[in-house]
């Protein structure tokens, strides 16, 4: 278990460094082309969430932010944790939801760099891209393995106690 949470420091630590880079070496909306005309960075610093709603809400953010990560703490520490895919969703999305907390405690607004040119899509940062991650293969875990490890973890149960 100690591994999943070394995996969302090392993570939030990736996303904050990443942060101050930009924010040292960038003007607020400067652009650097990476891929021109596919993916540049630009500076933006996003006091909101997606699209910049809740505009201003920091004491919603805090709020929702400490209740989602106790949550998700306690439910971690509460169910036996027999899979690697389970843990690492978890890890990567207490290190997404952990990298914007600490942005909006420290500076009240979120560091936000990455863009892609050729779609109108919100500016984000790495810790958007590890909630999405996580999500997305918690999402895959409980539709496709959850019940298949409920299934297993029932038919040992079984044989021990025959």
């Amino acid at each position: 278990m100690i591994l999943y949470y070394l995996l969302a420091a090392f993570l939030i630590a990736t996303d904050q460094l990443m942060k101050w880079g930009i924010v040292q070496n960038f003007s607020l909306y400067d652009q650097m082309e990476v891929i021109p005309g596919i993916f540049s960075l630009y500076y933006i610093q996003n006091r909101g969430a997606a699209w910049g709603i809740l505009e201003g809400r920091i004491g919603f953010f805090f709020l929702t932010t400490v209740v989602v990560v106790g949550y998700m703490v306690y439910t971690f520490h509460k169910q036996l944790q027999n899979s690697r895919l389970s843990g690492i969703s978890f890890s990567f999305i207490l290190a997404g939801a952990l990298g914007n907390f600490i942005d909006r405690m420290r500076i009240g607004y979120v560091v936000d760099m990455l863009r892609f040119d050729f779609i109108n899509f919100p500016i984000f940062n790495l810790a958007d891209v590890f909630l999405t991650l996580g999500v997305s293969s918690m999402i895959i875990y409980i539709l496709f393995f959850e019940k298949e490890e409920d299934n297993t973890s029932s038919r040992d149960i079984e044989r021990k106690g025959n």
